[in-house]
């Protein structure tokens, strides 16, 4: 069976992007940190749309995570606001191309203007089928399994729950992402070579992706670069090539 080209090989149903490197593009221009923040916006809405085009049909992007929060207090302001402005804005957008928004994450810590935003424009694109925007906000993946742990206790002592019965699509859905596949590829923009906390449990069989440009240098012809080296990787899950080699 001769190997299937780019075009005709599908793409990968999930993908999870760790938007890495907007403050160092924006102090490497001598600008605000902030700036950088921006212009990784409009990254967003491209390569959101671009994944719609190719047929992704999961993409979740790690937009704040819990330690986040540690930066300093005006950075942090700012990106609440853009946060907010993007809400706002993209609503129209995620309307056309038909992409539902999600959030996971410990939203509470919001402000109550990002807050209220994010449940709006969930609430207006919950029917739409094209594909599911996930964004990861004041989110960390320790959290998350400390959590559906908590969650697996209670039942557990509710009686609701039997400890022998506790498996991994047990606990799979207590999780966040409960009713999501796990990523395909993971991508993860400005050179570093780390997970950083995301999506920890989920990703254990992702291809892993790493772009040496920052998020707001990420193009869609990046995207399909990391796509085509998707489509190089042979994923085992374990098993051989030979084993695998034999069901086609």
């Amino acid at each position: 069976m001769p190997p299937q080209t780019p075009s005709e090989a599908p793409v990968p149903r999930h993908i999870a992007i760790i938007m890495d490197g907007n403050g160092r593009w924006a102090q490497e221009r001598g600008l605000p940190r902030i700036e950088g923040h921006k212009r990784g916006a409009v990254t967003v809405r491209d390569i959101t749309t671009a994944c719609r085009e190719r047929g992704v049909k999961y993409l979740t992007l790690f937009s704040f995570s819990t330690e986040n929060w540690s930066r300093p207090a005006d950075e942090v302001e700012g990106l609440m606001d853009l946060l907010r402005s993007y809400l706002r804005d993209e609503l129209p957008t995620l309307l056309k191309n038909g992409v539902r928004l999600a959030s996971i994450g410990d939203v509470g810590r919001l402000p109550l203007l990002v807050r209220t935003g994010l449940e709006a424009v969930k609430a207006a694109t919950a029917s739409a089928t094209g594909m599911q925007l996930t964004l990861a906000l004041s989110y960390g993946g320790r959290d998350e399994i400390v959590q559906a742990a908590q969650k697996l206790a209670r039942d557990v002592k509710g009686g609701r729950v039997d400890v022998d019965g506790i498996d991994q699509a047990a606990f799979a859905s207590r999780l966040q992402t409960a009713g999501m596949p796990d990523p395909d590829l993971v991508i993860r923009t400005s050179g570093e070579m780390r997970i950083s906390n995301f999506l920890l449990w989920q990703v254990a069989y992702a291809e892993l992706f790493f772009a040496d440009v920052a998020w707001p240098d990420f193009t869609r012809e990046r995207l399909d670069e990391a796509i085509a080296a998707f489509h190089q990787r042979q994923r085992r899950f374990g098993k051989t090539g030979a084993q695998l080699s034999e069901k086609t």
